[in-house]
């Protein structure tokens, strides 16, 4: 099977010719064998894949743009699909290709048994449903830090909190104490700094 790639060579929009570029540049880079067919140079081509793209896949004026993507004579998608099928980590199956051995998602036939509701398992959760997970496993990891004792640290880490506790119960007494001594004197802090200003 060898995959098709109708694109235009002399297209004067940036935004198709990047696009061209993506889809051409990621098969070459994954090894995955392809055919680029122009469409500007050859009518046969531009007529061939302009009757093949399904009618609901073309867009309002009929006409689908470059790049257009097959394998052999089935229509796999244009590059809105193919990247979208990059993003969910699916583009073998987009292809309608067999992933390379040892890839991740190379799967075995039991894995890939459809579930009642028409998923599959074995696949790759939904962007969301990772994220809320690791969102989950986060808030969990935060829990659990702080939920541990003293006596789960190590005894160099005891030893520091155990001397910062004393360091702060000492300063906290000292304050207490002038306050206590002032107070004694019947004068507000400040007071005394005043009356020998009124003095002078």
């Amino acid at each position: 099977m060898v995959i098709k790639v109708f694109v235009a060579t002399s297209s004067g929009s940036i935004a198709i010719r990047k696009k061209q570029q993506e889809v051409v540049g990621f098969l070459e880079a994954n090894k995955i064998d392809f055919k680029e067919l122009d469409i500007a140079g050859d009518e046969d081509n531009r007529k061939w894949m302009r009757e093949n793209v399904p009618g609901e896949k073309k867009p309002q004026n009929g006409i689908p743009l470059p790049p257009q993507i097959f394998n052999e004579e089935q229509y796999c998608g244009d590059f809105d699909s193919f990247f979208s099928a990059k993003e969910e980590n699916i583009i073998y199956s987009f292809l309608g290709l067999a992933p390379p051995p040892g890839s991740k998602v190379a799967k075995s036939p039991e894995e890939a048994s459809s579930l009642p509701n028409g998923d599959v398992t074995g696949e790759a959760p939904s962007t969301a449903e990772e994220t809320e997970k690791a969102e989950e496993s986060g808030e969990n990891e935060v829990q659990k830090e702080d939920g541990e004792d003293v006596g789960d640290l190590p005894e160099s880490q005891e030893k520091n909190t155990e001397e910062l506790a004393e360091e702060g119960a000492e300063g906290e007494a000292e304050e207490e104490e002038g306050e206590e001594e002032e107070a004694e004197k019947g004068e507000e802090p400040g007071e005394e700094e005043e009356e020998e200003g009124e003095d002078s």
